[in-house]
């Protein structure tokens, strides 16, 4: 019997992934969960639980979080990086660490084949398929749900057939958590217009009351919140969404290009990783030149698109990724944020490197690094060029 490894969520998608390949197409089904954080013990046990009972020949969970971290989410951190100034990349940062350990593990299991329950529509088939062509190369890559074009609720129909037990509700909405955010897509992000409803969020608003938070940072790594500190950045990230979550911050619909040409809207909640970000900005806006800043945005701006497009593994990325760190040098500091229902507000940071020292001068008040006379000089020769470029023009002009 030929063996498949199925990437494996214990949703719509992939429960029906299970019982297709081994029913229908008669595989051996190997399904692996990669956590890339989001998901409890308790959960990720309940996926276990569904994925035998689905009838996998063998279930393992990879966990994925310090490398997710170390590997991507850093690099989005120090780059400050939104897709569309809206998205913190939440699912496309993670398909990359998820694709490449399922490869790993089809390497493990010698399986003859790889499935995902990727539709047709979106980027994660082309993330996926992309990392499989590289990483494993000549082994089968089965896409159910893309090759059948089916829909929710035909996959919902095959599942009652036989006998499986589905939450129509819950599965109205495609649900992706982990660390870095969670995506939530449903018949509003299908048009163009409409919002998701608030009970379509997996986190709900329970905090009313703001809160103020101090946040650490280590050379651009987020090492403590408020009067705790972890070894790990992910374990802050995790702690600083326990805070941030309940006041349902970080919610959001984007709308991007996907992969494939067309447009796409999905609906996401990100407490924890917009925070950062915002707070992350702040800091090196205090302590970066102006000039480290204005590169670090245009080749952050350009990892962002090339890893929203799964090219991970593309060599210019660890290029980048090297500029990335280097600029980090001088991010430490601490940033001090107000949380309050649905938003939040930067107030100020505390670091060593501060570039706004009242010892060089207090902005639009007064100076101490120079003289008028000195800024009189400067502002001449500063604009000299431009200056010579008018009065040529003039000339030049003037005698036709």
């Amino acid at each position: 019997m030929k063996k498949v490894v199925l990437g494996f969520s214990g949703g719509l998608d992939t429960s029906y992934c299970v019982k297709y390949l081994s029913e229908e197409k008669g595989y051996e089904v190997h399904s692996v969960i990669v956590n890339t954080g989001g998901f409890t013990a308790e959960e990720l046990k309940e996926i276990e639980q569904r994925a035998y009972s689905l009838g996998v020949k063998s279930h393992k969970t990879v966990d994925a979080v310090r490398s997710y971290y170390d590997k991507v989410i850093r690099y989005l951190v120090f780059g400050n990086i939104l897709k569309n100034n809206t998205y913190p990349l939440s699912v496309s940062a993670e398909r990359m660490s998820q694709a490449l350990a399922i490869a790993e593990y089809v390497k493990e299991v010698g399986a003859d084949a790889v499935a995902h329950g990727s539709t047709g529509a979106g980027n994660d088939q082309v993330r996926f398929d992309m990392i499989f062509h590289i990483m494993i190369p000549g082994v089968e890559i089965i896409t159910p749900i893309r090759d059948l074009k089916l829909s929710r609720e035909q996959e919902i129909s095959y599942l009652q057939s036989k006998g499986v037990q589905v939450n129509f509700e819950k599965a109205m909405y495609s649900i992706n958590k982990g660390i870095w955010g969670t995506s939530v897509g449903g018949k509003e992000t299908l048009t163009s217009n409409g919002f998701l409803p608030e009970e379509a969020f997996p986190t709900q608003l329970t905090k009313q009351q703001p809160e103020q938070v101090e946040l650490t940072f280590e050379k651009g790594e987020l090492k403590g919140v408020n009067d705790k500190t972890f070894g790990h950045p992910a374990e802050a990230i995790t702690y600083l969404q326990s805070i941030a979550g309940p006041f349902a911050i970080g919610r959001d619909v984007h709308v991007g290009d996907t992969i494939i040409g067309i447009k796409g809207r999905v609906g996401f909640e990100a407490a924890a990783p917009m925070v950062i970000i915002k707070a992350h900005h702040a800091l090196e806006k205090h302590v970066l030149t102006k000039w480290q800043l204005s590169w670090k945005d245009q080749l952050a701006q350009f990892y962002g698109n090339w890893l929203h497009e799964g090219q991970i593994l593309d060599p210019v990325m660890r290029d980048i990724e090297a500029f990335l760190e280097n600029s980090q040098q001088h991010v430490t500091g601490k940033v001090f944020v107000t949380l309050q229902p649905y938003r939040f507000q930067v107030t100020g940071i505390e670091s060593a490197y501060d570039l706004m020292s009242s010892k060089f001068g207090k902005y639009g008040e007064m100076n101490q690094g120079w003289s008028g006379e000195d800024v009189r000089g400067f502002s001449k020769i500063f604009g000299n060029q431009t200056m010579i470029w008018h009065q040529v023009s003039e000339d030049v002009d003037g005698k036709k």
